[in-house]
């Protein structure tokens, strides 16, 4: 049987990644890769995405299709071995949006190749009862992803090539830096995260991580900074942001490609963090138990 080939291929089967598919779903052919075969059978005979069951066209890792573009959205730590997958596939581009600052690795899994990190501000969570969409965000792309734009925007998404994605990777970290360990900590939506008791320790972050952005090549000033921040825990006020969810399921966060990221900036920078090396320390506390 001919190897089946799809415009656009999703690799992670996470609550973000069957909320994309089921929305791409509905505007033309899309592939989602899962984790195992396993994973990809059960997907298959249906899962409850947005109130609604979706059988998406999901493939195990020994039975891949081929794809003509494929998205990243698994964890960081699993970026290598997707990226290895998604080569697999014979595609014209790869591209990322996950969490953290993975472009390295992409370019050191493609060597060559057209790959390259977006950002994305959707969420989604996953509870017994299925996944659930919490905002459709924007999602940006890098140069050269314009197709992937448009299949994006044609299923409602809203999708656009950044020819500054740099800086907008930077911003994206600054959100996730802020949002994302508080409220894995205080186990809370991240909409509460705006209002007290949490809003002074999520402005400490946003205040102590900027100038290190900045240096970085951050395109936001201090003011924008604080708003941009709000700005997403508005519209994302319904979600378990994904750290929580790491921490509610028991399983490793990406505290390491998110706050370690920031961490590792400021020392090249000669600079201290000591409000984000403390969420560093009390999120790996959780790790632990």
């Amino acid at each position: 049987m001919d190897t089946p080939r799809f415009p656009l291929a999703i690799i992670g089967a996470g609550a973000l990644g069957l909320h994309f598919v089921a929305r791409l779903a509905t505007a033309g052919p899309v592939a989602l890769v899962a984790r195992s075969d396993t994973q990809a059978t059960a997907l298959q005979a249906g899962t409850r995405v947005g109130g609604q069951t979706f059988q998406p066209q999901a493939f195990g890792p020994t039975h891949l299709p081929q794809a003509d573009w494929v998205i990243l959205l698994v964890k960081t730590g699993d970026t290598l071995a997707a990226a290895a997958t998604a080569r697999a596939m014979a595609p014209r581009g790869i591209v990322s949006l996950q969490n953290g600052l993975v472009d390295h690795l992409l370019q050191a899994a493609c060597p060559g190749g057209h790959a390259g990190q977006g950002i994305t501000t959707a969420g989604a969570w996953r509870d017994a009862d299925g996944v659930h969409p919490a905002g459709t965000g924007e999602t940006l792309l890098p140069p050269g992803f314009e197709a992937v734009a448009e299949r994006l925007s044609g299923a409602g998404l809203t999708a656009r090539v950044e020819p500054e994605i740099a800086a907008a990777r930077l911003a994206k970290l600054l959100v996730n830096v802020a949002i994302n360990p508080l409220a894995a900590l205080h186990g809370v939506t991240n909409g509460a995260l705006r209002e007290a008791p949490y809003r002074a320790e999520l402005d400490a972050l946003v205040d102590e991580a900027w100038p290190v952005l900045r240096a970085a090549g951050l395109a936001l000033d201090a003011d924008a900074a604080r708003q941009r921040v709000i700005a997403v825990a508005t519209a994302t006020a319904a979600n378990r942001a994904s750290m929580l969810q790491d921490v509610q399921a028991g399983r490793r966060t990406e505290i390491d490609a998110i706050t370690g990221a920031l961490l590792e900036m400021a020392t090249q920078q000669g600079v201290d963090l000591p409000a984000h090396r403390d969420i560093l320390a009390r999120i790996k506390a959780l790790e632990t138990g």
